[in-house]
């Protein structure tokens, strides 16, 4: 049981990795069309994650692979199971990347513009579908004796797992514009941080809202042992004080406090699934857990020795693009690649 914990926690920081770098990264993406006032502007905020984009959608694919290692049996039912939702997502990542490539290539307003909608749609569908998919994992699909899930789409799409996938979309436009408020100057900064305030608002009310039908719906927050209760609170704590660092615009900080938003949230889904990955409605004795769903021990220690060598260089070399590339953007520079 130690390998298939250690890689149930690896498994863990990857989808943190994920949530936070790509979390802002779909807010900046949904905001575009709506803070850029005009071609200047856009480019401007297409270029605040324009070095970053493409490292942080690698965190998806990190995470998919580790899982497909170490647990491949959650990998086979969760991705047959969720298969026409990822393959929207795919879809929506695919037009996502096209557009930020190719909007600036013409100098027409109308291309730019039809563009900028595709990033729009491109950032929103999968923050959506995110939250719908985190939502099923918490309260649960059906899942025969075999681990297969014959249920299709519309099951996941519940009331509760869409309300999860309003919040994911709601914390990221508060993530988003965090962001931008931090990485931009002067007028366009001072919009961020107007929305990323009002986005907060909204965010918490909809947070607070998602919890408590947790509390009731799930037992994320209550199962005897390990679960998600303390995580959820550090949540909340630095959900509260991204309004307060907000409202001082201290820009740094209430980024800060919105990326460990998102940590602590990601930490009270997995700690309360845990041992469990995926959570059977038909019986408990049908959930896959790192138990019955891991790969062989020689397998896991292989994985683990490989990991240990080579995480460590890329989060080293993940700080380092976010350190060289660390000032803000402002019209006057017009340094614009995107």
């Amino acid at each position: 049981m130690v390998l298939q914990t250690i890689w149930f926690i690896l498994v863990t920081i990857l989808f943190i990795g994920f949530f936070f770098l790509e979390g802002f990264d779909y807010g900046v993406g949904m905001w575009l069309p709506f803070l850029g006032k005009k071609d200047e502007e856009r480019r401007a905020i297409l270029n605040t994650f324009g070095p970053f984009w493409n490292s942080n959608e690698v965190w998806m694919l990190t995470a998919g692979g580790a899982m497909f290692a170490s647990f491949p049996h959650v990998y086979a039912t969760l991705f047959s199971g969720f298969y026409l939702a990822l393959v929207l997502m795919l879809v929506a990542l695919i037009l996502r990347g096209v557009a930020i490539e190719y909007r600036s290539k013409r100098e027409s307003l109308k291309w730019r513009s039809a563009w900028d909608w595709l990033i729009f749609f491109g950032s929103a569908l999968p923050a959506l579908l995110w939250g719908v998919a985190v939502g099923n994992l918490m309260r649960g699909f059906p899942i025969d004796e075999n681990m297969h899930y014959w249920g299709g789409l519309l099951p996941l799409l519940n009331p509760y797992s869409l309300l999860g996938g309003v919040v994911f979309v709601a914390l990221f436009l508060m993530h988003g514009a965090n962001f931008l408020a931090l990485k931009l100057e002067g007028e366009m900064a001072e919009r961020a941080r107007q929305v990323g305030f009002k986005t907060w608002i909204v965010a918490t009310v909809l947070t607070v809202a998602f919890v408590i039908w947790t509390f009731f719906e799930t037992d994320i927050l209550t199962k005897p042992g390990i679960n998600g209760l303390i995580p959820a609170v550090l949540a909340a704590v630095a959900l509260l004080l991204v309004g307060y660092f907000r409202n001082a615009k201290r820009d740094g900080w209430a980024f800060v406090m919105g990326s460990l938003t998102v940590v602590f949230a990601t930490i009270m889904v997995f700690a309360g699934l845990y041992p469990r990955i995926l959570i059977s409605t038909i019986k408990p004795e049908y959930s896959l857990t790192i138990a019955n769903a891991s790969s062989t021990p020689y397998t896991l220690t292989i994985m683990t020795i490989v990991a240990f060598i080579f995480v460590p260089i890329v989060l080293a070399y993940l700080g380092w693009t976010y350190w060289v590339f660390r000032k803000r953007i402002g019209l006057d520079k017009k340094v614009f690649v995107y």
